[in-house]
C-alpha cells in the first residue's frame, strides 16, 4: 500500500508503516490520521502480518497536531469540532483494539499527539536523537486524547508532571520513566525494531492475539473478575492447535509450524 501521507510494506510477516509528511514533521493532519487508521486496521486484519512497526519519514517521528488545522478550527461550531475530533479519538482507541503487536521506532521528535502514539504502541524503541513530550499547554491546549495512554505508560504522577510542565524529554529520560522501553543508536533503530518485530512474528499468532486480548481486557475490570476471564481464555489456549504444535515441536527439537488456531 502506498499513498501520500502513509507508506506501508510487508516483508517477513512484518508490516512497516511510515508517517510520510516529513515537510510537516509528520504532523497528525486529518488526512494522515485517516490513512494511518486505515493502514493499522488493514495490517491488523492481514493473516500474513505478525507484527507492525510504526516510524516516521525524515527527521521527526511525529510533531503532533497540525497547527494550521488548529487555527481553522477556531471559527467552527462545537458539533463540527466534535465530528472532526472523532478521527483522532478513533486513532488512539486502536492501541487497545488491535491484536497485532505494534512497535514504535521513534526516529526523532515525538511531541503532543506524537508522544501519544509512542505511549499507545505496545512496545517503543527510541533513537538516541529522539525527544518526547506532552507540550500542548505551551499552545494553550490540553492533551485530552492522549492522556489515557501517557498515564498508563508512565504512571499517574509522572503523567501529571509531563502535562503541567510541558517539558521535552530526551530519549534517555523517556526510557527512565517507562515512556520508551529501550534507546538505541540512531543508525541502528530500524534494524533493532525489525529484529524485535520478526521475533514476535515468529511466535504463535493465536497466542499473541490471546495475550493482547487478555492484557487489555483485564486492565478494564476488577481484580477478582479478571481471574474468571483469564481462566476461560486459558481453556481456549489449551484446546488450540498451536499449543499442541508448540509442545510437540519443543519435544521433537524442531521449529513449530503455527496454524493460528
Amino acid at each position: 500500500m502506498d499513498n501520500q501521507s502513509i507508506l506501508a510494506e510487508v516483508k517477513d510477516r512484518v508490516a512497516v508503516i511510515r508517517l510520510n509528511k516529513p515537510e510537516m514533521r509528520n504532523a497528525l493532519t486529518e488526512d494522515l490520521t485517516r490513512e494511518l487508521i486505515d493502514a493499522i486496521r488493514r495490517m491488523d486484519e492481514d493473516p500474513d502480518v505478525g507484527a507492525m512497526v510504526l516510524t516516521g519519514m525524515g527527521k521527526a517521528f511525529c510533531a503532533g497536531g497540525d497547527l494550521n488545522e488548529f487555527k481553522t478550527n477556531l471559527d467552527k461550531s462545537a458539533p463540527q469540532l466534535y465530528e472532526e475530533g472523532l478521527w483522532s479519538t478513533e486513532l488512539f482507541k486502536l492501541g487497545a483494539v488491535v491484536r497485532t503487536p505494534l512497535i514504535a521506532a521513534v526516529n526523532g521528535p515525538a511531541l503532543g499527539g506524537g508522544c501519544g502514539l509512542v505511549a499507545m504502541c505496545h512496545i517503543a524503541l527510541a533513537s538516541d536523537r529522539a525527544a518526547l513530550g506532552t507540550t500542548e499547554l505551551r499552545l494553550g491546549l490540553v492533551p485530552y486524547v492522549i492522556l489515557p495512554w501517557v498515564r498508563r505508560a508512565v504512571g499517574h504522577r509522572k503523567a501529571l508532571e509531563m502535562m503541567l510542565s510541558a517539558e521535552v524529554l530526551t530519549a534517555e529520560q523517556a526510557e527512565r520513566i517507562g515512556l520508551v522501553h529501550r534507546v538505541v543508536p540512531h543508525d541502528q533503530l530500524e534494524e533493532e525494531a525489525l529484529t524485535l518485530a520478526r521475533r514476535i512474528a515468529s511466535l504463535s499468532p493465536l497466542a499473541v492475539r490471546l495475550g493482547l486480548d487478555a492484557f487489555y481486557t483485564t486492565e478494564q475490570i476488577d481484580l477478582l473478575k479478571s481471574f474468571d476471564v483469564l481462566s476461560t481464555q486459558r481453556i481456549v489456549s489449551f484446546l488450540s492447535e498451536d499449543l499442541r504444535e508448540g509442545a510437540t515441536a519443543f519435544l521433537e527439537r524442531r521449529p513449530p509450524e503455527w496454524k493460528g488456531r
